[in-house]
């Protein structure tokens, strides 16, 4: 197999469709809500947006699904029986998702349910979830706060990745920060880990700018930052709208170190864009594709196997592959489908083998102690990495939140536990 950074690039430069075309054995996409037919056997729905705004990320996160539920079919099911899928896609729709959660859960009687990228849709659908005590696997990088009974957030969180990168920039760079964010909540409470996580550092965020979702010029940052003497930038932008800013760096000849906790383990802009646009950009990550390990390059292989036209194999893929084998070594430890038992199991600890390396459950809070990175990609955007760590989701620790013994249903914002940031 090529080298699958330069097959990238040499797709995205030929301007490769992306198809969701099946092959023979597979699990297919029949029917109009493309359901599996088939087996007796579990049904679990895999929610994820292949279409519109977020089908950059969630085409990924389907794909890497499927990969994982046609393995263990392939290799026995689970407890003996295969995996049936119902899979719609919403549409970066949160109306569509509230509808076809209902489905899922009336209708289909799903098992285990994985859905959504943003904040938002998981905001849009937790209501029904917990109304009817839904096992619901939520895979993205977030902001973090979840604290709720049948959900697990097993992506990396806000204070996972920041607190990955944020002292390593301090430490290489300097203790003034400027930091630039998407205007809404991710951004926002981002900006407040920034500052929370620079203070236990002994730095400082000099200024900050939250911008709209739909800005696209960035002359007036570029220009503030230029004046501010910070030491490095902290960006948390997000969306294709704001990858302009990256250009409109280098174009102005902007050369500070930018570090995030967004770009190019979801959007892949190290490939989206040309050099030298992400020059010195650092971002805290739990995995990227790039990753040099064995056991990575053998799952990067796998994909795209299965998946000859795939773009990339982002951050929140990685955690839906992974997360579809834990909920099976839950399911076959419960020695039931039975969704309160196999919450009970998961929350006896699980470690699973994932593409990132070895990952464990942790049970009170339903989050991922993961194993976090932060990558670098040079002046030709060649990406790596420096010597993995293993962080705990400390926030919701903090927190006190304990879900093997008090079943609430709250999201915390950081001024719950460390006061006005």
């Amino acid at each position: 197999m090529t080298s699958p950074t330069l097959s990238r690039r040499e797709m995205l430069a030929g301007g490769a469709a992306s198809t969701l075309a099946s092959t023979a054995g597979c699990v297919q996409e029949g029917g109009i809500l493309g359901i599996q037919a088939g087996s007796d056997g579990p049904t679990v729905a895999i929610l994820e947006d292949r279409s519109q705004d977020f089908a950059l990320t969630g085409t990924a996160k389907y794909r890497a699904s499927i990969l994982a539920i046609e393995e263990i079919n392939r290799d026995g099911g689970i407890l003996g029986q295969e995996i049936d899928v119902f899979a719609p896609d919403p549409q970066s729709d949160n109306m569509r998702y509230q509808d076809l959660t209902r489905h899922a859960i009336y209708r289909e009687d799903v098992d285990a349910l994985w859905a959504g990228y943003s904040s938002a849709t998981r905001e849009a659908i937790r209501p029904l979830i917990n109304e009817h005590d839904q096992l619901y696997f939520y895979t993205t990088q977030y902001e973090g706060g979840v604290c709720d009974k049948t959900v697990f957030p097993l992506g990396a969180t806000a204070r996972q990745q920041l607190g990955a990168v944020v002292p390593y920039l301090i430490e290489e760079y300097g203790e003034k920060i400027y930091t630039i964010a998407a205007d809404y909540n991710f951004g926002q409470l981002s900006g407040d880990w920034v500052k929370l996580i620079a203070e236990e550092h002994g730095a400082e965020v000099i200024g900050e700018e939250y911008i709209p979702l739909s800005e696209t010029q960035f002359g007036s940052t570029i220009n503030n930052i230029q004046s501010s003497n910070a030491d490095f930038v902290m960006s948390m932008l997000v969306g294709q709208n704001h990858s302009s800013f990256y250009e409109q760096r280098a174009a102005s000849g902007l050369d500070i170190p930018i570090g995030s906790s967004t770009t190019m383990a979801q959007g892949y802009e190290h490939l989206r864009l040309d050099p030298p646009a992400l020059t010195d950009m650092y971002v805290g990550v739990n995995y990227m594709e790039e990753l040099p390990t064995d056991r990575n390059q053998a799952f990067v292989e796998r994909y795209y196997d299965r998946w000859d036209d795939a773009k990339y194999l982002n951050q929140e893929a990685q955690n839906n592959y992974f997360s579809i084998y834990l909920y099976k070594k839950a399911v076959e430890r419960a020695g039931t489908f039975d969704q309160e038992i196999v919450i009970e199991e998961l929350e006896s600890g699980l470690s699973v083998e994932a593409p990132e390396g070895d990952v464990r459950l942790d049970p009170e809070t339903h989050h991922m102690v993961h194993k976090m990175r932060v990558g670098h990609a040079d002046e030709t955007h060649e990406i790596t990495f420096d010597e993995a760590q293993y962080i705990e989701p400390s926030f919701l620790q903090d927190v006190g939140c304990d879900l093997t013994t008090d079943p609430e249903r709250t999201q915390y914002e950081p001024q719950d536990v460390y006061g006005g940031i």
